[in-house]
């Protein structure tokens, strides 16, 4: 039997760099971030292609190829800034430190900008070598061949491959790509068509990152979701939004910054600034008329779009599709009437973009409408049995048939669960496979999870997992959301009955809950419905503030005995505390 071609995806953006694998069919079998093994936050600087885990992954996912592609996200022919920048030392650590260099037309200081061009530079120099030099050890007669792509064409592949539209228009916001920093595509018969690529340094990304940074967060970290949490406590600040329209405005499909104005409006702005040991509440107005300006740009981004692209499908990735607060009022903001948005939509995403791009240019079949986003690594099932043999101290219960039902009695008698099935997701949020779940119905449980377990600020709210057939009766024009990546308002009288997973200003970044795309999950919400009468469960990601999600059993184990949680279920196994057995 012949050998198999396999499309090696690598997102090798210096930031949440990520790895995905896709078969001569066309089908995904594994795609994960960095962050995940590594677990360190969006494992900044890290290979997508960690040596040490290669021969695991290779073995179990390509055991019988012939060839291998390798695709990356970025261009290797880099743009002539950079290039100029690097040829005058600036882009080296000596070079972040010049001064008396004319500053560029960013909100962001060169220094930072720099950083990042740097820092991506070299991830992309040296994009692959893990791989190459496993394949070449390993594999030695395998052929292997090399693709590069745009960044924002990866960006576009896994928003309009994964979508369920055959025809759609696509619009990629992002910091930055090889020119500009957001691009629009045409979506039809399994073929993207660029139809515009905006240019310059205007770019909603570095905006909401400015944003974020006066609020006094950490963008490095990806702490912008602190300002989406944080900006419904907070109201339009007049002042603030006449400086910060200085800073950003529209131009048909482009951002520009109004000559003359940036820097002088960005000098007011830093009086504004959250201080160090300042309450985060001290930067609410601020959020809330950030996000506010955010909203309505895009808005006329996507009125714009749709004006020179007539379509009813908008198929949205990039950064910026992470915005789940400004996801759920697309539809009723703009004139498209259905939204598709993948489960990673941000960086980590384009390294399945990038394996798809490969597999399209040899093929002209479509991919599965439907993507999984339990695709990344499963726990060791090795470890979970010395686990269970050697957890002395917790009662543990084999419970094949019914761990669904033993588990919601749990969490309807308001205990706190870590619940670890298959495979992990791929993307950021946890969609019940690697997941911390509670009660929603219990209005101080926000206020508990946060103290016990994810030690996180207060104003961040917590997402409602939700059967489908039951949405339209918890939220209002209810739209499916089955990647968390849109936020909807509550039905006064449903918010009443789960408070806990409302956010103040009536909303909930929902998902939806179908038993085809996750059976194990979807009973148990079923038993907690069966319990309670609620037919959602609070559900957050398995991680503590500041560290990715949960990967091992390890991981899991170490957080359920460093934290608050009182019981912890993985795969069939129950492990609960004695005071919660």
């Amino acid at each position: 039997m012949r050998g198999k071609t396999y499309y090696l995806g690598l997102a090798v953006t210096y930031h949440d760099p990520a790895l995905a694998i896709v078969d001569e069919n066309g089908a995904v079998l594994f795609a994960e971030a960095t962050e995940r093994p590594l677990q360190t936050k969006r494992a900044i600087n890290g290979e997508p292609d960690q040596f040490h885990r290669l021969p695991e992954l290779l073995q179990a996912y390509c055991p019988d190829a012939a060839r291998f592609v390798l695709a990356f996200n970025w261009r290797r022919l880099r743009p002539w800034y950079e290039r100029y920048a690097a040829a005058w030392g600036l882009l080296n650590a000596p070079g972040l430190l010049r001064r008396g260099i004319q500053r560029l037309g960013s909100p962001l200081d060169n220094y930072q900008i720099h950083h990042m061009m740097a820092c991506n530079r070299n991830s992309i120099a040296r994009a692959g070598l893990n791989l190459t030099r496993f394949l070449r050890q390993s594999y030695p007669h395998c052929a292997v061949e090399f693709r590069d792509f745009e960044h924002h064409a990866s960006h576009a592949a896994i928003a309009c491959y994964a979508s369920p539209f055959d025809e759609a228009a696509c619009a990629v916001v992002d910091s930055y790509g090889e020119n500009g920093s957001m691009a629009f595509y045409g979506f039809r018969d399994g073929k993207l068509l660029l139809l515009h690529e905006a240019r310059g340094l205007g770019s909603l990304g570095l905006y909401y990152m400015k944003i974020t940074e006066l609020c006094g967060f950490d963008w490095m970290q990806g702490e912008e979701w602190k300002v989406m949490g944080l900006a419904p406590y907070g109201r339009l600040d007049e002042e603030v939004f006449g400086l910060l329209k200085d800073i950003l405005q529209v131009r048909g499909l482009a951002l520009e910054h109004p000559r003359g104005r940036l820097f002088p409006a960005l000098e007011r702005l830093e009086k504004k600034r959250r201080l160090p040991g300042e309450p985060a509440e001290r930067a609410a107005d601020l959020a809330y008329t950030g996000q506010f300006l955010f909203s309505e740009i895009l808005v006329e981004i996507l009125a714009n779009f749709h004006a020179a692209y007539p379509a009813d499908n908008l198929a949205l990735a990039g950064g910026c599709a992470l915005n789940c607060a400004f996801n759920g009022q697309i539809t009723a903001l703009t004139p498209f009437r259905e939204l598709y948005v993948p489960p990673a939509p941000a960086d980590d995403g384009t390294a399945l973009g990038a394996a798809w791009l490969a597999f399209h240019a040899e093929h002209r079949r479509r991919t599965p409408q439907w993507l999984s986003p339990y695709l990344g690594s499963s726990c060791c099932e090795r470890t979970l049995q010395r686990l269970v043999c050697h957890s002395g101290g917790l009662a543990i219960q084999h419970l094949p048939d019914t761990v669904c039902e033993e588990t919601a009695r749990h969490l309807a008698s308001g205990k706190l669960v870590g619940w670890v099935q298959g495979r992990a997701e791929f993307g950021p949020r946890a969609l019940g496979n690697r997941s911390l779940l509670a009660d929603p119905r219990d209005p101080g449980m926000k206020d508990r999870i946060n103290q016990r377990v994810k030690l996180r600020e207060e104003y961040r709210p917590f997402a409602p997992s939700i059967l489908h057939e039951h949405g339209p009766d918890y939220f209002e024009q209810y739209q499916p959301s089955p990647y968390m990546e849109r936020a909807l308002r509550f039905r006064a009288e449903a918010a009443a009955r789960v408070p806990a997973v409302v956010h103040v200003d009536g909303t909930g970044r929902l998902q939806t809950v179908q038993r085809e795309w996750n059976p194990r999950f979807h009973g148990l919400i079923k038993a907690f419905y069966r319990e309670t009468g609620i037919p959602l469960l609070l559900n957050t990601s398995f991680n503590i503030m500041g560290k990715p999600i949960v990967h091992s059993v390890e991981d899991a184990i170490a957080l359920f005995m460093t934290c608050g949680l009182d019981i912890l279920v993985i795969g069939d196994w129950l492990f609960a505390k004695p005071e919660a057995a």
